[in-house]
């Protein structure tokens, strides 16, 4: 697998002995394709919002890079990568990749090496080829002979079946245990070649198939065998230039993801394939990649020029990225379908015909056979959100791609109450939802001058490139939240960007708690959901967006949530007609025994008016199950609470010990919150080997506890939580060295009740 593209330069040489390489805007070369075209293809320009470019579905470049909803306009040209000639005369190897497929009827692993030569001797080439997978006991031989052309030579290297396998899991389910492996070709003249690569065995499968008491079909990875919960977010470009990202950058946002309790990426299709080094690190780190082409969002030429793009283009990505364990799904397109069935471009029913073909050609006469005829270790979706099976049976464009029987769905709605469970659709896989909110100050500093220093400045208004983003972030947090309130214009500011974190934290929690409960459940046919992906993980620039962190790397409120609502096991709770419920979700591989603490606190009070310790229950492996049920009055009644006042905390014991994180569950709106005073909240800070300890003491109960140490890099283990007890410790895990003097000079610590 070769993170590089060969041009042959041989004519170039030959006739003029040099080489110049000119570059046009991609704009403008964009433009006159465009103007090309015997029909307008949509959409000519993005939003007027997102200040764009246009015509960016007739390039093969970045389509977010001629602006987004959460990004810049920034189509770059240009030679970003390491150049070099390479001059041969007999043959060159263009890539190496490798396939490992377990052989059912035969039991036994085979890995499918595919090399791919430039040959220009004119004679055959005669010679070996050795395969060594040392800690396998593989030592292969085989004589092979390459001819004139362009060569695809494939070699099937069988593991004796005597050989103990470790295989590769994702987070949480195993190790990623890979094998290293050495391919050399040698060839009369002392022509060789040796690559040194690693090999991984796992075996992936998309479940669909019929569920009892529904009339879909489910909608799920099998990994070796072990049907997985998908739980992770999207991945966007890290920056809109490609060379900014560095192996550390890289390192810093894919750690993030597994300490976060995630398994899982998708790699969204608007933006670019990935490195090398990002699919390596995924391997290395257990993170499964749902890999999309780059095509969103649009409708698409399907030309001969375009399509010839387009084939070159597959067959370089997949011959680059096969071998890479993590990826576990080709996915052809992002929304397509769905422009396709909603008639987002409002298209002339004259060519509603053309562009129907146009959409099967590129992605299924295209992209799919290429794929298909390339890699048979992984499944292929026509798109995303799709019907899957459905879809197919509806000739690849089916009437609702968001059907909640079938597929995968995106969801958003950013006007409906958030807290309002029965507003979340019950689907199988929910692969994109989200909310958006403010970068922290810190990261906006090194962007922006004082004058920027408000929610309504142009500022504020240029980084927002979301059609009424602002408005519906506070319009969110109004249902449940006061509005911050400050005679200095620029300590409102700073606790307006808190609150959208606030808001964003609690309804993505709520969403995602939804979807795992809804695991192992059939209600009226919906549910069965095995995948939460929200929308998305990272930041390309400095603006507000739906992202868990921040351009640069720094964890947002939503990204420690994340670590606590897709923790192995949890407890999540909602109500519904005056009752709670609580639900025990687990991903372990086995059955486990729990009971269940439940306390109820005053907002003005840090001794718990009420506690109940249930008897011990088992939550089977790797699902999802309700463990409590109470009415509310009646839990309310025991202390002479109402919902005003009080909260709801529970955790989960194993062996009398905490096990997992601490949940809560809110009885009123916090804008309507009775008793809730300021906390007055002291933090020491000490040192402990390479991490730094916080320890916290509050005088009140304390919702949405706030650490910030401004811009040093790092993470806490714990941040925007609930306080109830007088103290709690934190750590801090710093990305570069600091000192306890730097921390407490930046400390700053806010709570809900500190902004009004």
């Amino acid at each position: 697998m070769f993170d590089r593209y060969t041009i042959d330069i041989t004519t170039a040489v030959k006739e003029n002995n040099y080489i110049e390489v000119r570059f046009r805007s991609a704009v403008d070369w964009a433009k006159e394709r465009s103007l090309e075209s015997p029909y307008v293809i949509p959409p000519e320009c993005p939003p007027e919002v997102q200040n764009g470019e246009c015509h960016g579905n007739f390039i093969r470049k970045a389509q977010c890079s001629f602006s987004w909803d959460w990004g810049p306009t920034f189509p770059t040209q240009g030679i970003w990568k390491n150049i070099r000639i390479e001059a041969f005369n007999v043959f060159h190897l263009d890539y190496i990749s490798h396939i490992p497929l377990f052989d059912i009827s035969a039991s036994q692993w085979i890995v499918k090496i595919e090399a791919v030569f430039d040959v220009i001797s004119v004679k055959p080439v005669p010679g070996k080829v050795v395969v060594k997978i040392p800690e396998l006991n593989v030592d292969y031989i085989q004589d092979i002979i390459l001819n004139s052309g362009n060569v695809k030579y494939e070699i099937n290297v069988k593991v004796k079946q005597n050989v103990t396998i470790h295989l590769w899991w994702p987070n949480g389910y195993g190790e990623q245990t890979g094998y290293n492996m050495t391919t050399i070709f040698a060839f009369e003249g002392d022509n060789y070649v040796e690559n040194a690569s690693k090999v991984y065995f796992r075996s992936v499968e998309l479940v669909e198939e019929p569920i009892v008491d529904s009339p879909g079909l489910s909608f799920y990875f099998k990994i070796n065998g072990v049907p997985i919960f998908l739980k992770g977010s999207n991945w966007i470009p890290a920056d809109s230039f490609q060379d900014r990202i560095t192996s550390d950058k890289l390192r810093i946002l894919l750690q993030s993801v597994v300490e976060a309790n995630m398994n899982t990426l998708r790699v969204w299709g608007g933006g670019v394939y990935e490195s090398d080094e990002f699919y390596k690190m995924c391997d290395e780190l257990g993170i499964m990649v749902w890999q999309d082409f780059m095509f969103a969002c649009a409708l698409y030429p399907t030309s001969h020029w375009f399509l010839d793009t387009v084939k070159k283009e597959v067959l370089h990505q997949v011959r680059r990225l096969r071998s890479h364990p993590s990826i576990i799904i080709w996915s052809g397109n992002n929304e397509n379908e769905a422009a396709m069935a909603e008639d987002w471009f409002s298209i002339p029913s004259t060519l509603r015909d053309v562009f129907t073909q146009n959409y099967l050609t590129l992605y299924i006469k295209v992209i799919r056979e290429l794929v298909l005829q390339m890699d048979e270790s992984r499944p292929f979706l026509a798109s995303s959100p799709t019907n899957g099976k459905e879809t197919i049976k509806e000739n690849w464009l089916a009437k609702n791609p968001y059907d909640h029987l079938y597929g995968d769905i995106h969801y958003y709605n950013y006007m409906a109450d958030c807290w309002d469970w029965k507003e979340f659709p019950k689907a199988r896989f929910a692969s994109e939802y989200g909310f958006q909110s403010w970068p922290s100050f810190s990261t906006l500093d090194k962007v922006s001058l004082r004058d920027d220093w408000s929610y309504i400045s142009n500022f504020s208004s240029h980084r927002q490139h979301h059609l009424n983003g602002n408005k519906e972030m506070l319009i969110q947090a109004a249902l449940h939240y006061k509005m911050p309130l400050s005679s200095d214009p620029v300590i409102e500011f700073q606790h307006t960007l808190y609150l959208t974190q606030v808001m964003q934290a609690q309804c993505v929690k709520l969403q995602t708690e939804f979807y795992r409960q809804s695991q192992n459940e059939i209600i009226s046919g919906e549910g069965h959901t095995m995948g939460a992906l929200y929308w998305q993980l990272n930041d390309i620039w400095q603006a507000p967006s739906w992202s868990s962190i921040e351009y640069g790397g720094k964890w947002k409120m939503l990204h420690y949530y994340a670590k606590n609502f897709f923790a192995p096991v949890v407890a999540s709770a909602f109500e519904d007609n005056d009752i709670l419920h609580i639900y025990g979700v687990s991903d372990l591989l086995q059955n486990q025994s729990f009971k269940l603490v439940v306390k109820l606190y005053n907002w003005n009070s840090m001794v718990s008016a009420s506690q109940n310790i249930t008897e011990e229950f088992v939550i089977n492996a790797r699902s999802s199950v309700p463990i409590y049920k109470q009415s509310i009055p009646e839990l309310l009644k025991l202390s002479g609470s109402t919902k005003q006042n009080s909260v709801v905390v529970f955790y989960l014991l194993h062996q009398g010990q905490e096990y997992g994180p601490r949940n809560w569950h809110f009885l009123s709106s916090l804008k309507d919150a009775m008793g809730l005073l300021k906390p007055n909240i002291t933090v020491s800070v000490s040192r402990e080997k390479e991490m730094f300890i916080f320890k916290l003491e509050t005088f009140s109960v304390a919702p949405f506890v706030w650490l910030d140490v401004w811009d040093i890099p790092g993470r806490f283990s714990d941040n925007g939580f609930l306080m109830t007890d007088k103290t709690k410790t934190v750590q801090f895990y710093p990305w570069k060295a600091t000192t306890v003097d730097e921390l407490k000079r930046l400390l700053t610590v806010t709570s809900l009740r500190d902004i009004y």
